[in-house]
């Protein structure tokens, strides 16, 4: 799989949090070329503000390969990372994160802040962006555009 593949899996799973009622976001972990891990926002539905698709793809990947380490993994998001899920991925030392598109008031991969390029950390991440940005933005600007019209965004 190339990674427009792996991004097209972060957006079905991204489409599985729209059709919930979740901000559509998505996340998928590969390791060897093979997903080993797939999430998708569940903080509304889960009542927990951590329920975010990044921290809960690193749950499951880290289960996979019982260890904390992610060091041989990359992530691919739908949406840039907030200053939580940034931390997170330095943590559980993801080698390199795929952003869809960015976020201009959470984005923590070098949109609002940069907290994976900061050369203080014992870890640094690889990132690269824009893939399949048009998509990834399209279903941000759906979900936010139907809560504004009152339509509910399931289906």
């Amino acid at each position: 799989m190339k990674n427009i593949d792996f991004m097209k899996e972060a957006i079905k799973e991204a489409k599985k949090a729209f059709d919930i009622g979740e901000v559509p976001v998505g996340a998928v972990i590969v390791k060897d070329g093979n997903i080993i891990a797939r999430a998708h926002n569940l903080k509304e539905t889960s009542k927990n503000a951590i329920h975010h698709a990044e921290i809960l793809v690193i749950e499951e990947a880290s289960k996979v390969l019982d260890s904390w380490r992610l060091t041989d993994c990359e992530m691919y998001v739908t949406l840039e990372p907030c200053p939580m899920c940034a931390g997170a991925i330095i943590n559980s030392r993801i080698k390199k994160l795929y952003i869809g598109t960015t976020d201009d008031i959470m984005g923590a991969c070098g949109t609002a802040l940069n907290l994976l390029e900061n050369y203080k950390f014992n870890h640094i991440v690889q990132v690269e962006k824009y893939i399949l940005k048009d998509e990834c933005s399209k279903l941000i600007e759906d979900f936010f555009e139907n809560l504004r019209r009152g339509k509910k965004n399931n289906g």
